[in-house]
């Protein structure tokens, strides 16, 4: 199966749905997730890293564009480029070493970001309606 859709009509179904996710992804560490504006990407990564096992505080990353958490496991990345211009400052950024790490990342608009991104991801569509999320994962090979 390279594909996974789950309905998440409430939030308290999200922690299952990332465990369900991190269980599709297997060996995958890169995420790719898209959503428009407010569909809750950011509280869906806050979710996969707590279900990863950190502990720290999350706040979204939209001005400093990279937060590192901590975990068990290792280093997680959160990114969010909705304010990257070009993928100049993706590389400026030293996107390829965080993606070479073997840590997660997880990549809010990932659209500049795509030319970096090692072969398989998994990319994470994330839809609202009707008060209701739906995400749809797919493994890109």
């Amino acid at each position: 199966m390279t594909k996974l859709d789950l309905d998440i009509s409430d939030v308290s179904k999200l922690p299952e749905a990332c465990k369900k996710l991190v269980e599709f992804a297997g060996k995958i560490k890169v995420f790719a997730i898209n959503g428009e504006m407010g569909a809750g990407k950011t509280t869906f990564v806050k979710e996969l890293c707590k279900v990863l096992g950190s502990n720290d505080n999350f706040s979204s990353p939209t001005y400093s564009i990279v937060n590192e958490y901590q975990s068990p496991i290792g280093k997680l990345f959160h990114f969010d480029f909705y304010r990257v211009k070009d993928a100049e400052e993706l590389f400026d950024l030293g996107l390829e070493e965080y993606i070479d790490s073997g840590n997660y990342c997880f990549i809010e608009w990932p659209d500049l970001a795509e030319t970096f991104l090692p072969i398989p991801y998994l990319t994470i569509s994330i839809q609202h309606k009707q008060n209701n999320r739906y995400f749809c994962a797919e493994i890109i090979e």
